[in-house]
């Protein structure tokens, strides 16, 4: 998105466990967090979780947000992007369980 001129944002489901955000920013259980370089520092995308620090309000927060928790990442200016469904993270412990069967 950046290469394009654009600017990334996730919207966060902030019922998932670990999300840590702001809390006085968070709607309907929900944040938009913008992730463009421009509006973080020390940014980290990788399987587990998405975390940076970023200012709001002026003051410098740390936030955390495991990657089950991502419910779309889209451009801010045209709205395009991917959308996820959200699960909770026991739903997917059960279903990453393996299938096995005991032989004799």
């Amino acid at each position: 998105m950046e290469d394009s001129g654009l600017s990334a944002h996730i919207l966060v489901d902030c019922t998932q466990d670990g999300v840590s955000v702001p809390t006085e920013y968070i709607k309907d259980n929900k944040i938009v967090l913008n992730i463009s370089s421009g509006a973080t520092n020390s940014l980290v995308i990788d399987l587990e979780h998405i975390s940076f620090k970023a200012r709001f309000g002026g003051v410098s927060q740390s936030i955390f947000v495991p990657i089950l928790a991502v419910s779309s990442i889209y451009a801010i200016e045209n709205g395009e992007g991917m959308f996820f469904e959200v699960k909770k993270a026991s739903d997917s412990a059960q279903q990453a369980k393996p299938n096995l069967t005991l032989l004799d």
